[in-house]
């Protein structure tokens, strides 16, 4: 979200940056011009309103000297004024709405050491700050070697009997996934081991947020209102539901219902597409002091996605369900120490990995296949040998103050001078991606799954998942 003044200083730079983000969006005129718009209706009212106050003394004056017919023409004038003033308060509010609703589309601006391009293609490998692709490759791990063709993770998992697609089918219907015994016992087992090491190794706060949040969250960080179709909701059919009944005597009952859902999206609750929204949310419509900053977050939870527009991908497995569970990883910074927290967080999440024992790539996106919020994303993409490719796993972002002016989170520096927070996010990593990668890594020839050492102490010292199978 920008602050328009900034666009009106800024305007050619404003327009250089966003045009090298994918999609056709307004120029910085266009949005001077509906700021203009609204800076006219607020003169005009502000002017009626003066008017209004300096006729009111003029009828005290009226009244002081008897002159009844002058202070009876007065008070007319001022009942038309007051007519006046409510129609301009309503076209106040309507042209606050607009200037608002245009800039809650525009995406926050590229970073310019990002590289440009339409999609994934113009991505960059990414080796470290100063680093090559030599240190790189000896500082993670490398691919497995196989003697056989490896499987696929939904291949290995329904042979040994613990990976179901078709009675989550029956239950939920496509992408969603049964998993049981042992493999049920991994995923959660990957789960405690990252929270566990992002809270005791990388200096992370565990929270347990809600899985339900309010459109306001939402916008703050930035799913609403681009991304609306994305998100499921929990309770808004209900809620129509009730106040259909209310409007059944309405003659335009189109008009009434959208009226009532734009009623309805200050009530309707959200089921989490990430645990970002709700920690990050966590500093919203507050300041903080810069000395309890950088803040920073974990947590372990579903993530509810409606994969619009994924029609046709990843239709097998658990590569892209609508229901997963995400480590999350949220840190709140000063402008000052973004870069440096953006890079630390990237290391925490390749901690995970590397702890792991998987082989594993990151990219510096593009700016056509970079995230709406995002200033730069950085994305760790695991090596699955059963698909023969890297796939993300992370995606790690600086935001700069684009969410943090979404939700009014502010710092007061030591000069006393209030300023916006900088906000970044990362997965520590995708569980259900994770427990894919341990799969297809760590394969046997006979179908068993080996567990990787340092998840044992997790599962009760097993070694081996679906042996004899």
């Amino acid at each position: 979200m920008f602050d328009i003044k900034w666009i009106r200083a800024n305007a050619e730079a404003f327009d250089a940056a966003l045009a090298r983000r994918k999609g056709g969006y307004p120029k910085a005129a266009d949005l001077i011009a509906i700021d203009d718009k609204r800076r006219g209706v607020i003169a005009r009212l502000q002017e009626a309103r003066e008017k209004r106050n300096a006729l009111s003394k003029l009828i005290g004056q009226a009244k002081a000297r008897k002159d009844e017919a002058k202070a009876q023409a007065l008070m007319a004038e001022v009942a038309s004024l007051k007519d006046a003033i409510q129609r301009g308060e309503a076209e106040e509010r309507a042209a606050e709405e607009e200037l608002r609703t245009a800039l809650s589309v525009i995406p926050n601006l590229p970073a310019e050491d990002i590289p440009t391009g339409a999609d994934e293609s113009a991505n960059q490998e990414y080796f470290g700050p100063n680093g090559t692709a030599e240190t790189a490759a000896r500082a993670r791990p490398p691919k497995p070697v196989f003697s056989f063709k490896p499987k696929e993770h939904f291949e290995t998992g329904e042979a040994i009997g613990q990976m179901d697609f078709e009675i989550a089918a029956k239950l939920s219907g496509s992408r969603f996934v049964v998993l049981k015994g042992q493999l049920a016992r991994m995923e959660r087992a990957l789960g405690q081991f990252m929270l566990d090491l992002h809270t005791n190794e990388h200096g992370y706060m565990e929270v347990q947020p809600p899985l339900l949040v309010k459109d306001d969250a939402l916008f703050g960080t930035n799913q609403l209102p681009k991304f609306e179709e994305d998100q499921f909701y929990a309770n808004s059919g209900a809620l129509m539901a009730q106040l259909e009944g209310a409007i059944e005597d309405v003659t335009d009952k189109a008009q009434m219902k959208a009226v009532v859902s734009d009623m309805l999206r200050g009530e309707r609750l959200a089921l989490i597409p990430t645990a970002e929204v709700p920690l990050t949310n966590l500093v919203r419509e507050s300041i903080v002091s810069e000395d309890a900053l950088p803040l920073r977050f974990t947590a372990l939870t579903p993530c509810f996605r409606s994969e619009a527009g994924s029609a046709g991908r990843d239709t097998r497995g658990m590569i892209r369900q609508h229901q997963f569970n995400k480590v999350e990883m949220v840190a709140i910074t000063t402008p000052e120490k973004a870069i440096d927290e953006h890079e630390k967080m990237l290391s925490d999440a390749e901690d995970v990995l590397k702890k792991l024992g998987l082989h594993y790539r990151v990219m510096t996106l593009s700016t056509g296949d970079m995230g709406f919020g995002a200033q730069k994303t950085y994305d760790i993409e695991v090596w699955l040998p059963g698909q023969d490719a890297y796939r993300e796993i992370s995606s790690v972002s600086v935001c700069g103050e684009f969410q943090a002016r979404r939700m009014e989170a502010r710092y007061r520096d030591a000069d006393g001078k209030i300023r916006h927070v900088h906000t970044l996010n990362g997965s520590g990593v995708a569980v259900g991606r994770a427990l894919v990668a341990v799969m297809e890594n760590y394969q046997e020839e006979d179908g068993s799954i080996a567990v990787p050492e340092v998840l044992r102490p997790y599962m009760g010292g097993l070694k081996v998942i679906g042996a004899g199978k």
